[in-house]
């Protein structure tokens, strides 16, 4: 009998489904009161299973050996998961159960003979919320941008559900700069070229033979990815983030990667101040859709869709700034040299190439090798950075309103993850840090602190409120 395929499954899909690494992504829902989880299956099968095939589909493979996506008939029971602990304790106790959770289900392999996602339903009140739902999808299904489309499809706003959702502008340069001639066009050509050249140069040797040293935030070890992680998480308020960006006139990205790496090197400082400034190489992932926001589910899985659905991103290979006595006297330089190593990677192609790089690398030696590189490129780097974009208004399941939402990545070859979503106001930090390794508490002060610093060196005359 012959085998009916659907759809081969994506390139990106393959090498995160390989015998050398499996990525998966946890995103949590925070909720306003009490989850009543009696709509459940209802809402799984008219609102999550309609939003894409792939939700119904598991991987197989053909007579060549090539990954295809195949409908199955999807049994809902198998994918939902209510875990159940000990009644009547505090809010703190629910909170360590529900960090032990996350670590044991970000630890578990799906099986691989149904779609690949879960739901678990945490119904205890942590110090966060009344309740928690937690969505846990292969990174294979789509990346960050296109499961937030997922999700989003899924929900409504809460004060009007008629009404969309909105989400921040994104600030691209739309300003016309005046013609400053041909030498000034033939110095940007060649510093891009030369940018180009430089980092695809340093990004082919970061992923083969180049290491980040061990480090209070890098094991180095082998077998990391398979290591307990624990996340934890922090909020800034986005309206002090563009206090900071609007006073020294720079991006939010600059202002975020600013705290970021600053945090970064205040824990490398605290744990061993010896390797404060260990060389520490950051992967910063690169949404390269070319649009301004979210589109609808029939839009992203149209053919040639302006923004499509699947795995559409690159890595950055961005090195963590110094913490030198100019950060301790001016706490805003470490912010004007992260603008400035990102505007360099903006100049440049080396994510094209790269991505030439893989296509190649494919077609010539097959999945697996790809795979292994990618393999590579996360495990010789210090930690992966990546944020989506969340609504302004509050969102709500079924009339339950969201509080809050985070997501991380599991299944990295890193001692140390960071991912950030923007929601109602908040920019919601998750940290993912290996067991044994990062003191998760310490690091999260640490970011705070950073944050706090850079705020008050910023913003003088504003007092700093705690969020």
């Amino acid at each position: 009998m012959e085998i009916t395929f659907d759809e081969p499954v994506s390139p990106t899909g393959q090498y995160f489904t390989s015998s050398v690494i499996s990525v998966s992504v946890i995103g949590v829902m925070e909720s306003e009161i009490p989850i009543d989880d009696s709509q459940t299956m209802e809402l799984l099968r008219d609102l999550f299973i309609p939003v894409n095939p792939r939700f119904s589909s598991v991987m197989v493979k053909d007579q060549k050996g090539v990954k295809h996506w195949k409908r199955v008939e999807v049994k809902l029971q198998d994918h939902l998961n209510k875990p159940i602990f000990e009644e009547g304790k505090s809010p703190e106790y629910y909170q360590q159960c529900l960090t032990q959770y996350l670590s044991k289900i970000a630890m578990e392999p799906f099986p691989q003979t149904r779609p690949l996602w879960e739901i678990h339903i945490f119904k205890y009140p942590t110090i966060h919320a009344c309740g928690n739902l937690i969505f846990k999808l292969h990174h294979s299904l789509g990346d960050g941008f296109s499961l937030m489309g997922a999700l989003l499809s899924c929900l409504q706003r809460a004060d009007d559900p008629s009404v969309p959702l909105t989400f921040p502008i994104l600030n691209r340069n739309t300003e016309v700069k005046k013609s400053e001639g041909f030498l000034h066009y033939l110095s940007t050509i060649c510093c891009g070229t030369i940018n180009t050249l430089s980092d695809f140069g340093w990004s082919l040797l970061k992923s083969t033979f180049v290491k980040d040293c061990k480090s209070p935030i890098r094991s180095g070890e082998d077998g990391v990815e398979f290591r307990p992680i624990t996340i934890t998480t922090l909020s800034f308020s986005l309206h002090q983030i563009k206090q900071i960006k609007s006073n020294i006139h720079v991006t939010l990205n600059d202002v975020i990667c600013g705290v970021i790496f600053m945090g970064i090197r205040l824990y490398m400082q605290e744990m061993s101040h010896d390797s404060r400034n260990v060389d520490s190489t950051a992967l910063v992932l690169l949404n390269t859709r070319n649009i301004a926001g979210y589109k609808s589910i029939p839009e992203m899985i149209e053919p040639d869709a302006e923004s499509p659905w699947g795995n559409q991103f690159a890595f950055l290979h961005v090195s963590v700034p110094e913490l030198t006595e100019e950060e301790s006297s001016n706490p805003l330089s470490i912010v004007f040299k992260a603008r400035a190593a990102i505007n360099r990677k903006k100049n440049s192609t080396a994510v094209l190439l790269t991505g030439k790089l893989l296509d190649t690398m494919r077609e010539f030696r097959g999945p697996e090798a790809t795979a292994s590189y990618i393999h590579s490129t996360l495990k010789n780097t210090s930690m992966t950075i990546s944020n989506v974009i969340g609504p302004m208004e509050q969102m709500a399941l079924a009339n339950q309103p969201v509080k809050g939402i985070y997501f991380m990545v599991a299944g990295v070859p890193q001692s140390l993850t960071i991912t950030m979503v923007s929601y109602m106001g908040t920019l919601r930090i998750a940290v993912g840090t290996e067991d044994g390794q990062i003191q998760s508490h310490k690091f999260k002060s640490c970011v705070q602190k950073a944050f706090d610093i850079i705020f008050k060196a910023a913003v003088p005359s504003d007092p700093l409120k705690t969020v």
